[in-house]
């Protein structure tokens, strides 16, 4: 496992632009437990090992990062485990082929059903009936059309001959642009900004929590955060209810030291958090930001989810077992992109001091290129026994970093709008 571990660690150690080698990291266990035709595991390990060597450790443990990234197989709240995917989420046959939904939010399953014509409370029965008679390429641009979530399964080949799968497989894993004007940081841990949902930023934020930082989520009004997901991913931050207009949350913005973002791009621009204004008011800033499908492309702009670009990228086609399409054994690909952005802010904070505040920009299309051009990595791993973590009546792996959580997720939108520590 170590050649496999620290060649992936190597790799993506290049491509966050980090100085140098990486420092030698300690393997510790026999497997993950993420078998897959593709390299997950080494992109597990190589993302956590990042993370970790840029927080300042030296040993990762394989059972735990393979729990880690099957938290929502793991999760248990009051002794049961909430599910994962809603009931009209997943793979639905059509005409030439099969359409992947995803319609875990309310809003996102009204959007869905009204692409197809169906009642609010149409059921299962009724959407397969639906797609059923319909082509995926023609539902996949209706329920686009209303801001829907929903994807024509796709192989390998066909995905690279779209334009968004050229786009995508032009950009860098990691994009990084510095203002390379220094700025001396203030003594105090980190503030970081979390203005993200599902999965990878999350993700992100919950790691430099465990690495010392003061994490602050910030929910818009009116659209709750999945219980399930937030008692997972909320693991170490303070959290807390703002509207994207109301000025306090500039002001948290202009007093942090990082801001993830993983809306999509350009949608807080108007309000004053793009990156442009935001390192022009503060130039020593670290932003990241995370997306489904890259940063450039016709579908730059789309809303998407790791289920969906497996869907669309051939990951689902190679990961089948049959006629029905497939999926990694995780979802790999909002954790991996998490760690990496969570390792990248972590670089970013070092290097404020010599060369600036900076943004970074990830996307979930462009890790899985990472899968599909590392054919070498690829292990067996057999299965691990779970390894949870009771935090009063809630239930969830370990830490990948310590020993323990920064802390239980806090009730969304407990926290006022202020950092921990004051200036």
């Amino acid at each position: 496992m170590t050649p496999v571990s620290t060649a992936a660690l190597h790799d993506l150690w290049t491509r966050l632009d980090a100085p140098g080698p990486p420092p030698a990291m300690t393997w510790r266990g026999r497997s993950t437990g993420l078998a897959s035709p593709l390299p997950v595991e080494a992109l597990a390990l190589g993302s956590v090992g990042a993370a970790v060597a840029l927080a300042g450790g030296s040993e990762v443990d394989l059972a735990r990062v393979g729990s880690s990234l099957r938290a929502d197989q793991l999760l248990r709240v009051d002794g049961e485990n909430p599910g994962g995917f809603a009931r009209l989420s997943g793979f639905w046959a059509t005409t030439d082929g099969w359409l992947r939904t995803h319609a875990n939010y309310p809003h996102h399953r009204a959007r869905l059903l009204a692409a197809l014509d169906l009642p609010d409370d149409a059921g299962r029965e009724d959407l397969a009936a639906a797609l059923a008679g319909r082509g995926a390429l023609e539902v996949e641009e209706a329920v686009v059309g209303t801001g829907g979530i929903g994807v024509a399964v796709r192989d390998r080949a066909t995905w690279l001959d779209t334009p968004q799968g050229a786009a995508v497989a032009a950009e860098p894993l990691v994009d990084v642009r510095r203002t390379d004007v220094p700025v001396d940081p203030p003594q105090r841990r980190p503030r970081v900004l979390d203005l993200t949902r599902v999965l990878a930023g999350p993700v992100a934020t919950r790691t430099l929590a465990l690495a010392g930082a003061d994490v602050l989520r910030v929910d818009p009004p009116g659209i709750p955060e999945i219980a399930a997901q937030h008692v997972d991913t909320g693991l170490g931050k303070r959290t807390t209810i703002l509207d994207a207009a109301d000025p306090r949350l500039r002001e948290l913005a202009d007093a942090a030291d990082v801001v993830v973002t993983a809306y999509r791009p350009g949608a807080l621009d108007r309000f004053g958090l793009g990156p442009d204004d935001l390192l022009a008011r503060h130039p020593g800033l670290v932003v990241v930001r995370l997306d489904a499908w890259g940063w450039t492309g016709p579908w730059a702009g789309r809303r998407g989810f790791d289920s969906i670009v497996q869907a669309a990228g051939g990951i689902a086609v190679a990961s089948s077992t049959g006629e029905r399409p497939g999926a990694l054994p995780a979802q790999a690909l909002d954790h991996a992109t998490g760690y990496l952005a969570a390792a990248s802010a972590l670089l970013g904070l070092r290097e404020r001091s010599s060369r600036g505040g900076s943004v970074r920009d990830l996307a979930l299309a462009r890790t899985a290129e990472w899968l599909w051009a590392h054919p070498e990595l690829v292990t067996e791993a057999p299965p691990v026994e779970p390894v949870r973590q009771t935090m009063g009546r809630v239930e969830v792996p370990p830490p990948v970093l310590g020993d323990a959580w920064a802390g239980p997720a806090h009730e969304l939108g407990a926290d006022a709008p202020r950092w921990a520590e004051p200036l």
